[in-house]
């Protein structure tokens, strides 16, 4: 990965996620006047830091692991109608560069989705380390994006008798990471 900038505070070596204190989440439009919210419950991934202090970024998520605290909703995500779970069971992420944006960072990687990869920006607010809990330091981030999920290969349409869609093309990715240190 080419960086342009360190991240201050983050030591060499390698960070891994901890999912039991991460989100991946997201938001899409629903019947063109409410959003419907998400996430993703099984996924991991590494932060590592160069000695330089540039960080790589691998991710992978469990696309059959998505809920959104609605099981016949879900069941439909699952189809081939959107995700198509058995064909392509897992996203992922590795990034590319990250580049400083005012006190925040911009992260952009590859992205893969529904067997389709493209490149993808992450607005990165990076909320520090602390020392943690007796494990060794813990590092936390909040990153969103937004993509359209036509991009990706997703393209049910769902037209509405009035205009509109059911559901919308524009998917809010929204990750809160908390990542420790690995000794």
């Amino acid at each position: 990965m080419t960086a342009a900038v360190s991240v201050p505070q983050l030591t060499a070596g390698t960070w891994a996620i901890d999912a039991t204190h991460s989100t991946v989440g997201f938001t899409v439009r629903h019947l063109m006047v409410s959003k419907v919210r998400g996430r993703f419950q099984t996924f991991t991934g590494t932060i590592t830091v160069d000695e330089n202090g540039a960080p790589t970024i691998d991710a992978e998520i469990d696309v059959a692991s998505i809920t959104t605290d609605n099981a016949q909703r879900d069941g439909h995500l699952k189809t081939a109608d959107f995700f198509e779970v058995e064909k392509f069971p897992t996203a992922t992420f590795r990034s590319t560069s990250v580049k400083a944006k005012g006190d925040d960072f911009v992260l952009t990687g590859d992205f893969t989705l529904h067997g389709v990869t493209k490149s993808i920006d992450l607005n990165v607010e990076f909320n520090g380390v602390n020392a943690g809990m007796g494990n060794g330091p813990v590092a936390g981030f909040e990153a969103s994006t937004t993509i359209n999920r036509k991009d990706f290969g997703i393209s049910i349409d769902m037209p509405l008798e009035g205009g509109g869609a059911v559901v919308g093309d524009k998917i809010a990715l929204l990750l809160e990471i908390e990542a420790g240190h690995q000794a």
